[in-house]
């Protein structure tokens, strides 16, 4: 199986607390005490300035996952837009990220419960260590069992944070000092260029509202729910940590101010005596719950993130297994399990480190997603459309990419040469394996490479030389998708396709969609992937067969859906695809048109269309009839095709008016010559039009007819030529649709 996708069972509050429940458990209690150390009391400040860095970006992830609500999230949106090259350091640079930052979840988790229960240290691992190895092992374990039972710990824990976190803020407003939180050097006392490095420091504490996003393929109404748990979720922990932390540095003096449990040394402050013991050891479970969520929400989104690149053949499609009980991608999560392990043996003694490597490699993600807005806004991309839009485009985007690397600057040499290596790594990753297997080129590298003869020649080049081997193997050839949904028509759609394909010196892709009922989630489907995977690879190992005829390249995908023909469309913009060729059981013919009704009035096709309607097929006498209409393009295209490969005979008619019969012949002799079949068989008749059609179909084996061009209110009113012609007929006849730009009237009355 090479393409599946994920159960939509995450509601608004899930995805909400994803996000809060990630953020409350960095900022709150693991990092007050390093941050308040390194700029003083004015590292409340850097809190607030981290927080109008992250909504700027978030305004700009609301806008990219309302458009596409994709696992992988940030990934998706760089690779679709920049390409595989930095779709590569997105997906790697967020995945490493997000183990870096669950491994300093975990290390928090492991300071908190050493202040709560005697933990041994094991060889050179400290009691910290060995308690954040058991409790990262855990974390692991429940996302190992599926992302619904994840959001629900999820919400529990941050219902928990909150009631626990809204007491401590009570109690400890009325031991506030502000003299304490001043001290005697004020507010700055490290002067105020410590702001810019704190904020550095902390931002690892900003990075949940991201998560939501590489979770929206399994968010329910993601229009709606992404932009609210995303923007919603950072203004409420920004609030909170401004206040929260001002509150613990007015109970306890900053530089005494604890590095390891710091809320729990301010509840012991702000207590009366008698409820202090109590206090602290709730307030301890609290920060267990909230580095436990912290670190649980990050592996959640970092297996996503891995799915999504064994999606696009970026990493290798052996993560995108399925667990055949708990449905989730259980090899990824084993994968990153294993980094986060690791990451705490070694660099577990040093929070400071996690923190910042976690920060810089998401910062740069960042900045590329905001790259990737401005390049699918520029480029005018058909699929995307989304249901939020940022505000005073471009300025919010640019400054989202210049906030996210000039922050960069401030975290510190270390950390940055840390991830300077895994970016580099990830561009030699590409170049040794994701060059050789990925698919899409990417918008951008679509955009330069059809536009070489205007382009600078280094640009060409560079994007040439960046581009999937797949991209160049077809530059300036033609990618042929042959949906297949019935073993009866397989043989006919393949035979369409390969000879269209080897006419146009282009290559063939064999897609198997596997629609799945409503009432079937998609992980339930996937289960019974054994039965699935032996049916589709009996249908595609036969498509293989029929391509390789026309010695032809041809590769094969499966992809489970809920949806079909839909799923088809999906596809086909996904790959880039240039035409594809479906059967008739599978369209939405009625309207003598490929589309649906809403499709039609909304969307462009995103590429060429062939649909069969497949009675007997027989290529070998083709008859063409047009009026000259967009779509007759395509059909004398595939006239022109079926003869070359098959050595068709064709016959091109053209259906006059009444005492029209010679401009009729001058139109279609022209016609003819201009599409390449000037020696084809010329049929002229006057009369109706559907009558001379059917009559001349008579001895014919194959009706190439191309799509109506009437809008829809006028199909309704008069009916569809193509309709009848594709109900009517004995013979098999194909359905050709060509997008072309059409105005709101066009589609309704032309």
């Amino acid at each position: 199986m090479s393409d599946e996708e994920l159960a939509k069972d995450l509601g608004l509050v899930s995805a909400m607390t994803i996000g809060i429940g990630t953020m409350i458990g960095a900022g709150i209690f693991v990092l007050p005490g390093v941050a308040a150390r390194a700029a003083g009391p004015v590292v409340v400040v850097s809190f607030v300035v981290g927080g109008v860095i992250a909504m700027v970006n978030a305004l700009s992830v609301s806008e990219l996952g309302t458009a596409m609500p994709k696992a992988g999230g940030g990934y998706y949106y760089v690779n679709r837009a920049l390409g595989p090259l930095f779709g590569s350091i997105a997906g790697l640079g967020d995945w490493m990220g997000l183990a870096f930052a669950s491994a300093f979840y975990s290390i928090g988790f492991g300071q908190y419960l050493t202040t709560l229960a005697p933990v041994p240290g094991i060889a050179f691992l400290s009691d910290i260590q060995v308690g954040a190895l058991v409790a990262g092992s855990a974390f692991v374990f429940v996302n190992y069992v599926g992302a619904k039972e994840t959001g629900g710990v999820q919400t529990v824990i941050v219902t928990l944070l909150l009631a626990i976190l809204g007491l401590f803020a009570l109690q400890g407003w009325l031991s506030f000092d502000y003299a304490t939180l001043t001290g005697e050097g004020g507010l700055a006392p490290l002067g105020y260029g410590a702001v810019l490095p704190g904020t550095a420091l902390v931002f690892v504490s900003f990075l949940g509202y991201a998560k939501i996003a590489t979770v929206a393929e399994e968010l329910k109404n993601p229009g709606r729910n992404l932009p609210i748990a995303i923007i919603g979720s950072v203004a409420i922990v920004t609030v909170l940590y401004a206040i929260l932390v001002s509150i613990m540095l007015g109970v306890v003096p900053w530089p005494e101010l604890s590095q390891s449990a710091p809320l729990t040394q301010a509840t012991r402050a702000a207590f009366p005596g008698g409820f202090a013991g109590v206090a602290v050891t709730v307030v301890t479970l609290g920060a267990l719950l909230a580095t436990a969520s912290s670190a649980n929400a990050s592996i959640l989104a970092s297996a996503r993130i891995n799915f999504a690149m064994g999606r696009d053949k970026i990493v290798t499609n052996w993560l995108n297994e399925i667990h055949p009980k708990f449905a989730t991608p259980y090899r990824s999560i084993v994968l990153t399990g294993g980094l986060i392990v690791v990451f705490i043996a070694l660099l577990g003694q040093d929070l400071e480190v996690l923190s910042k490597a976690a920060s810089v490699l998401h910062l740069v993600v960042y900045a590329l997603m905001n790259a990737a807005l401005i390049v699918f806004r520029e480029a005018d991309a058909p699929e995307y459309d989304p249901d939020f839009r940022v505000p005073l485009y471009p300025l919010t985007p640019l400054l989202g990419i210049v906030l996210s690397l000039g922050l960069l600057g401030f975290v510190g040499s270390r950390e940055l040469a840390l991830s300077a290596a895994f970016v580099v790594g990830a561009v030699v990753w590409y170049f040794a394996y994701a060059r050789r297997h990925t698919d899409g080129q990417g918008l951008l590298g679509e955009y330069i490479r059809t536009r070489g003869e205007t382009m600078p020649e280094t640009v060409v080049t560079a994007a040439e030389t960046v581009a999937p081997e797949s991209a160049a193997r077809a530059d300036g050839a033609s990618t042929v998708m042959v949906a297949l949904s019935n073993p009866r028509t397989e043989r006919a759609l393949m035979t369409l396709g390969g000879a269209i394909a080897k006419h146009e010196g282009g290559q063939v892709l064999a897609t198997h969609v596997v629609q799945v009922p409503d009432q079937t989630s998609l992980a339930a489907a996937a289960a019974q992937r054994t039965n699935l995977s032996r049916e589709s690879e009996r249908l595609l190992t036969d498509a293989r067969a029929d391509a390789e005829r026309f010695d032809v390249p041809v590769e094969t995908q499966t992809i489970l859906s809920h949806r079909g023909v839909e799923e088809v469309f999906e596809a086909a913009r996904t790959h880039d695809v240039d035409t594809v060729v479906m059967g008739y059981g599978g369209a939405r013919l009625a309207g003598g048109r490929v589309e649906g009704t809403l499709d039609e009035l909304t969307r462009d096709l995103p590429c060429d269309f062939l649909v069969l309607n497949e009675r007997g097929f027989d290529p070998s006498k083709v008859l063409l009839p047009t009026a000259g209409g967009y779509s007759s393009d395509l059909s004398a295209g595939v006239a022109r095709a079926l003869r070359h490969t098959v050595d068709a005979d064709v016959s091109v008619l053209y259906v006059a008016d009444e005492g029209e019969t010679e401009s009729g012949r001058a139109f279609l002799a022209e016609w003819a010559a201009d599409h390449g079949l000037a020696d084809a068989e010329l049929l002229v008749e006057t009369g109706d039009v559907e009558r001379a059609i059917e009559a001349a179909a008579t001895d014919r084996t194959l009706v190439v007819v191309g799509a109506t061009e009437e809008g829809l209110l006028s199909r309704v009113v008069r009916g569809s030529l193509a309709l009848s012609v594709l109900e009517d007929l004995d013979t098999s006849v194909l359905l050709a649709e060509r997008p072309h730009a059409r105005s709101v009237r066009e589609r309704l009355f032309g």
